[in-house]
């Protein structure tokens, strides 16, 4: 079976928490945006994109103020420090869909030696079942 990242791993501004030093960590570990719920970060819980009230649907993308201010900004940080932007994730799977976005992540990040983590550079092997979806 080939493993790819699950789609409840998307957050509702495009990064994927999949690849997320918080998320991948040992210790403590976040669960993802969109298991909130679960996390005891609060930078998670109270994060405003996750809370929005004007967007319509699951992403960010569904707003009239898309992009935003707020995630203009995160973007801008994420492009620069990171490498990846969220906006460019948010418009893909906006035109092209969910799933082919979660085929690109998968060929960008998993690899043999594990997930490649955007924000230390490091491979993490973990093999949890809420990091990887049946395809």
């Amino acid at each position: 079976m080939k493993k790819t990242f699950a789609e409840n791993l998307i957050a509702s501004c495009g990064i994927n928490c999949g690849i997320c030093k918080a998320y991948l960590r040992d210790k403590n570990p976040c669960h993802g945006c969109r298991n909130a719920n679960k996390n005891i970060p609060k930078t998670r819980i109270n994060c405003a994109m996750r809370i929005c009230k004007k967007r319509v649907g699951k992403f960010c993308y569904d707003c009239a103020e898309f992009p935003c201010e707020k995630l203009s900004h995160l973007d801008k940080r994420y492009r620069t420090k990171y490498g990846m932007s969220e906006i460019e994730n948010l418009l893909f799977i906006k035109n092209k869909g969910i799933k082919k976005f979660l085929a690109c992540e998968e060929k960008l990040w998993i690899s043999a030696k594990g997930i490649f983590c955007m924000h230390d550079k490091k491979y993490y092997n973990k093999d949890k079942e809420e990091i990887y979806g049946k395809k």
